[in-house]
Formats: C-alpha cells, structure tokens, sequence
C-alpha cells in the first residue's frame, strides 16, 4: 500500500501553490471553488478535528475574497486554496474510488495544510466570534 506522509503531502500542497496564487485573483473562480469542495466533502468518511474546521475554513477564504476579513497573509489563503485544488483537481495518488484508502491523500494534504495554517484559523474563529460574524 502507498503511504503518505506529512511531508509528501507538504510537497503536494506546494505543487497546487502557483494555481491557487494565480486562482486568488478571481473571486468568482474561488467560490465556485468553494462550492464544489462542500459538495465533495459529502462524500469523505469522517475525519475528525479535521472535518470540523473545514467550514471555519471556507468561511475564511470567503471572508478574505469579499474583503470581510483581511487580517491574514495572503500566502496563508493560498496554502488553503491550494488543499482545495488538489482536492478537486488534483491527480490522486490513491484513487477516491479505493476502497478504505482512497481519501487518504486528501486527508494527508488537508492534515498538512490545516496544520500549516492552524493558527491564522484559530485568529479568524476568534475574530467571528467577537465581530459576531457567522
């Protein structure tokens, strides 16, 4: 079986860098984005802390492409549009198809970038919940 690692998937994440840089510029792009990544995230297996900070993440590249929330470096928007793009574009290294482990992957390069930007989330949970934000 193909294991994936933190790093592996730190370098897939990178790979996705100059798309989702490129992708930034168009606000319109971005939420059709966004909306097929909800609809995608339908079909993964729990995946726990994780799966619960994907809407919190969504929210924040929302807020940033609207101009509701711009206390973030770019650079951590890309990080997550990035994860998005492999997600729904990117070629997997395990079929989604795979039975148990096909999500694997996906799960390592959001584990990544989730990690990479733990603490501009975690700003941004605050800044909602103080500026009543949903």
């Amino acid at each position: 079986m193909n294991e994936i690692n933190l790093d592996k998937a730190k370098e897939l994440l990178g790979n996705f860098t100059a798309q989702a840089e490129e992708l930034l510029k168009n606000p319109a792009k971005v939420e059709e984005l966004l909306r097929q990544l909800e609809s995608k995230m339908k079909e993964i297996p729990a995946i726990g802390e994780y799966a619960s900070r994907l809407p919190l993440m969504i929210s924040m590249i929302r807020g940033y492409i609207r101009k509701e929330y711009t206390a973030v470096s770019p650079k951590v928007i890309v990080t997550m549009l990035a994860a998005v793009i492999y997600l729904l574009l990117g070629k997997d290294l395990i079929p989604d198809k795979t039975p148990v482990v096909g999500y694997a992957d996906d799960l390592a390069v959001f584990v990544a970038a989730f990690a990479l930007v733990a603490p501009e989330l975690d700003a941004y949970a605050q800044w909602r919940s103080e500026n009543g934000a949903l």
